[in-house]
């Protein structure tokens, strides 16, 4: 990868320092979302800016925007009280769209018209490194999560030598989900021969990378591997990949595929009379809303487990459980839990500790030394950026699930947890049933 940032900049060079110094204005949102108690409306507000893709393929990934935002207004509805003052709290959200140019523009839009003082972002490469980039030209702190460590630093060239300055990111790593996997495969008996879906995107590119991704470290494990390369999303098309895999009794599949794509190949897969024992794939699987489209093909599915409502973990806004934020979300919106709602959730835990910890607005060498510094517990985990493993990252810790019929639904019990004993396990992996 190149140490240059080809990203960065890419829909304004102009830095936010410079057009103030130039005269721009600020001007409000229009979807700001503000915090405060009427008598204290006199007082600087904490802009934070929001970035999700509300909208388009990848919205599932927003299914919690609003309760979360819910649950800080609840925690908070006068703002946050710093050096016994209380600031009240703007939150500007922006719909990327699930499109990573929308996401670089609505990321400059706030900094450089909003003048937010802090950037949060989730959910892939295409929102968590365009809005990163923005942030990182502009000189404004950023906090994102929900893409594993690798295509978010160096899918925008970062160099472990030369750190990123103003952004931070925190989520699992590669080497987490290829250890999880193999971890999770070798439960049952397979041939151990492995077919890749891997597509010509950020996160397919890094799944497939021969020196950081999944083929070297199978070649290690034992396990042989069918790469026909990259393919091209979206695709409707899977038959030559199902022909292959047969021809080579391919038992185990993986890959990092988009919701639409996989139900194109698990479709057609069935049509074909392809029956793999153990199907498991990233970003595909990991919704409720994309399995129930499987009908009963979804029994059997895995996936990794960055959250779920049987972590060990406490919220430090509302000090309740995993368990209990997950049967809230569920009571309030009539829809199952899934592993966003956590993570969502800890974005708004550490924008507090951070703010808190920064003093207050218009400060941003203070907010990012105070990303920098965090070194505490979350409802995803413990969060700490001082162990790398490169600059401005933190991991967090990673299981592996399979959906399995509970009653009229499935659901994602934690099967493998090799990684992380204290995350308990749910139930036993089993062979798909056909």
């Amino acid at each position: 990868m190149s140490s240059e940032n080809k990203n960065r900049g890419s829909v304004s060079g102009i830095s936010r320092r410079n057009l103030l110094k130039a005269g721009g204005a600020l001007g409000m949102a229009s979807l700001g979302v503000t915090f405060p108690a009427p008598f204290v409306h006199a007082a600087k507000p904490i802009k934070i800016g929001y970035v999700s893709p509300r909208t388009g393929p990848l919205a599932f990934f927003a299914d919690s925007d609003d309760f979360n935002m819910g649950i800080f207004k609840k925690a908070f509805p006068q703002g946050l009280k710093i050096d016994g003052k209380t600031i009240p709290v703007e939150f500007i959200y922006k719909d990327s769209q699930s499109n990573s140019n929308r996401a670089a523009e609505v990321t400059a839009d706030l900094i450089l018209q909003d003048g937010v003082d802090i950037v949060m972002a989730s959910s892939t490469p295409t929102t968590t490194n365009p809005v990163a980039d923005q942030c990182e030209i502009n000189g404004i702190p950023c906090l994102t999560t929900g893409t594993p460590w690798q295509p978010y630093f160096f899918g925008r060239g970062g160099d472990p030598k030369k750190p990123f300055n103003w952004t931070f990111h925190y989520f699992w790593g590669l080497e987490d989900l290829i250890a999880s996997h193999t971890n999770l495969w070798s439960l049952i008996d397979t041939n151990k021969m492995v077919g890749a879906l891997w597509p010509n995107d950020d996160d397919g590119n890094a799944f497939g990378s021969k020196t950081l991704g999944f083929p070297p470290a199978l070649s290690k494990s034992g396990y042989t591997l069918y790469d026909k390369g990259r393919y091209q999303t979206p695709a409707d098309d899977f038959s030559s990949y199902i022909i292959d895999f047969k021809a080579k009794n391919v038992d185990i599949v993986t890959g990092v595929m988009p919701p639409p794509d996989f139900a194109n190949f698990w479709s057609q897969a069935g049509q074909q009379g392809y029956r793999p024992k153990i199907v498991t794939m990233p970003k595909a699987t990991e919704f409720p809303a994309s399995i129930a489209a499987f009908g009963d093909r979804a029994e059997g599915l895995s996936s990794q487990v960055a959250w779920s409502a049987g972590h060990p973990f406490n919220s430090s806004i509302t000090g309740t459980s995993a368990a209990q934020i997950a049967a809230q979300f569920t009571a309030e919106t009539n829809r199952p839990w899934n592993f966003e709602l956590g993570f969502r959730h800890s974005l708004f835990e550490l924008v507090v500790e951070v703010m808190t910890r920064a003093g207050g607005p218009g400060k941003p060498e203070a907010i990012r030394d105070a990303i920098k510094a965090l070194k505490r517990p979350s409802l995803v985990g413990p969060i700490d950026f001082s162990k790398g493993p490169v600059a401005n990252v933190a991991k967090t810790p990673l299981v592996s699930g399979q959906w399995q019929r509970r009653g009229k639904s499935f659901e994602l019990l934690v099967v493998e947890n090799s990684l992380a004993k204290d995350i308990p396990l749910q139930s036993k992996l089993v062979p798909i049933k056909y």
